[in-house]
């Protein structure tokens, strides 16, 4: 029998959006991508003090979240996949592989995991590279519908290595669209997209999806144009946002929290955002 997923998906989604804060970093084996990440048990606890709806992380640091006895802490995102696309230098070979390749969700039915997130990488000239990527995607879908896990997907476009130094997000509407509509296709129950280019382009992401998006960070910017980029791609249609760095390599991350959480929950705008962070 098919066990519904809908118990987990109202962990994630708290009054109907959801702040995912990523701290899976580690996976990634580049070293900027650690910088605030050093001491992982006090940014768990900082995280949790500030109240996001949902802490992303790897199998090995989810004890730092589900060993606590709180009742209201953050639901955990699990990811379950790695690869190296995001160093500077590109590789020889690209990869990216399940971190449990027999058994891909195990980690996340053991850790209680609300959710699980495998990456869909759309690289130039890479075409091995996204044929794994759909290969695990593939692969962790049927588990997820048998043990009611919902399956977050992050198709991600990036730009050409030699154009920015490390592959870089390509916020063209015309190749995320695709991209996302393949994640849908593939059964999404969540789709982490990145944000176009033009915010007012989201709303055709959202359609594509037919489930809830969340968009993704990537790397950090001045914090008052991430909340006023982030209210603008809220009033296209996205139920939330997965950041990582601006929050935990911020100097308030909880200052930060508390803002992008009044834009997804109470529907502040930019300057209601940025209001509330410097009351923080």
């Amino acid at each position: 029998m098919r066990v519904s997923n809908k118990a987990r998906m109202n962990r994630l989604f708290r009054n109907g959006g959801c702040l995912d804060v990523a701290i899976d970093h580690g996976v990634c084996n580049e070293p900027s991508f650690l910088v605030g990440l050093e001491d992982m048990a006090g940014v768990m606890d900082t995280l949790i003090k500030a109240g996001p709806d949902a802490i992303q992380c790897a199998y090995g640091q989810a004890d730092l979240l589900q060993r606590r006895p709180e009742r209201d802490k953050p639901a955990l995102v699990m990811r379950i996949d790695m690869g190296n696309p995001y160093n500077a230098q590109r590789h020889r070979v690209m990869w990216s592989m399940l971190q449990n390749r027999h058994e891909p969700i195990i980690g996340a039915l053991e850790m209680d995991a609300a959710c699980v997130v495998v990456n869909l990488f759309m690289l130039p000239d890479e075409p091995e590279l996204f044929r794994q990527c759909v290969e695990n995607i593939s692969r962790v879908r049927a588990d997820c519908q048998k043990y009611g896990m919902p399956l977050m997907i992050e198709p991600l476009v990036m730009l050409p290595n030699d154009v920015r130094g490390g592959y870089q997000v390509d916020g063209d509407v015309e190749k995320i669209v695709p991209l996302v509509r393949l994640a849908s296709e593939m059964g999404a129950d969540i789709i982490k997209a990145d944000p176009t280019e033009n915010p007012e382009d989201f709303h055709r992401v959202i359609e594509a999806a037919r489930v809830p998006v969340l968009v993704r960070g990537g790397g950090k910017e001045d914090l008052k144009v991430v909340l006023a980029k982030s209210a603008a791609l809220m009033r296209q249609g996205a139920q939330g946002m997965v950041y990582g760095r601006n929050i935990y390599q911020h100097a308030n991350p909880k200052a930060v929290v508390s803002a992008l959480m009044a834009i997804i929950h109470q529907g502040a705008d930019g300057e209601e955002a940025w209001d509330v962070y410097n009351r923080g």
